[in-house]
């Protein structure tokens, strides 16, 4: 059986678990190579399903520590997800 862990913040507290696997930048980074890989066209096919199985893999991954840290911002923002040059103060 496995335990799951949880991460904590610097107030010691969490409520989240912890995810396994790559972090955001090695996933997309490791991506990045596969669509370069792929783009190539010197993938034998069996390596190109591979490639593309592991692609779609890592894009959900991505996709849902993105949705994560939207989350998280709106949290620390009272539930509102605004654009950066808003919350910043910016006027145009």
């Amino acid at each position: 059986m496995s335990q799951s862990t949880t991460e904590t913040g610097g107030d010691g507290t969490s409520d989240r678990p912890a995810e396994d696997g790559p972090s955001f930048e090695s996933a997309l980074a490791e991506l990045e190579a596969i669509v370069e890989k792929m783009e190539s066209g010197d993938l034998p096919l069996e390596e190109s399903l591979n490639a593309y199985r592991r692609g779609a893999e890592l894009l959900q991954r991505c996709q849902r520590q993105i949705a994560d840290a939207e989350q998280r911002v709106r949290i620390l923002d009272n539930g509102a997800l605004r654009d950066f040059g808003a919350a910043a103060g910016e006027s145009r």
